[in-house]
């Protein structure tokens, strides 16, 4: 047999919230609540299509919609306040279905996968006891970086944190802002159901493949590369 190049293993980076961990809605409520203490009243809505962003874009792209401006000290308050409001309702938030499970059959076949979130790590880490990760679980957030989605920065620094060239991963994202980041880091996009946005909206943000859930996704990773007779 010939000895043609062979292609790389697989490798995968996970957003956290609404990818992994069943927490799109508890941080709307969370901004909204922290909204409405600075009087800022905006529709559930509006808040949840901006989920995915970081605070701070997050913010700014909320304010711009409405018109309203704040300085940058009102805007770092209300990624605090946001912060205080989802540590009140952490405990509801439970991993998706197939989640920690598709994690582990990754791990048992020496598939490099990391977590890469636009959350600050306060909150972002509060998920790996949900997941049964050990701390030392590959987990780029975003105080590590310069910026955050849609910018590919956290792509790109999962990659190098598990050391594989961005071009040989696939992210798996459940917002067109994962997927837009995807793009502009050069890796294959994932999306999931199990955040909100609709199948048509993810793959005309770039997904190739979509999956209901992480559940969904483990059952049919033969369909991305990962052999499952090998």
């Amino acid at each position: 047999m010939t000895d043609f190049p062979h292609a790389p293993t697989p490798a995968f980076l996970f957003d956290l919230d609404g990818t992994l961990i069943d927490s799109v809605y508890q941080h709307v409520i969370a901004w909204r609540q922290a909204l409405s203490g600075m009087g800022i009243d905006l529709s559930v809505w509006r808040i949840h299509r901006r989920i995915g962003m970081s605070g701070g874009l997050f913010v700014s792209a909320l304010l711009r919609e409405t018109g309203l401006k704040l300085t940058r000290e009102q805007i770092d308050e209300l990624q605090l306040t946001h912060a205080e409001a989802y540590e009140q309702q952490v405990h509801s938030v439970k991993p998706l279905p197939g989640a920690a499970e598709l994690l582990s059959e990754l791990t048992s076949r020496g598939v490099p996968w990391a977590i890469a979130t636009s959350g600050y790590a306060r909150t972002a880490r509060l998920a790996l006891g949900m997941l049964g990760l050990p701390e030392d679980t590959p987990m780029v957030t975003r105080d590590l970086v310069r910026r955050a989605k849609p910018d590919p920065d956290l792509f790109l620094a999962g990659a190098a944190l598990v050391q594989v060239d961005p071009r040989h991963a696939m992210v798996v994202g459940d917002s067109v802002w994962d997927l837009l980041a995807a793009r502009r880091a050069g890796a294959l996009g994932i999306g999931l159901l199990s955040g909100g946005y609709g199948r048509d909206e993810l793959e005309r943000s770039g997904a190739f493949r979509v999956y209901a859930d992480p559940a969904d996704m483990l059952a049919r990773l033969d369909e991305l590369g990962v052999r499952l007779d090998d």
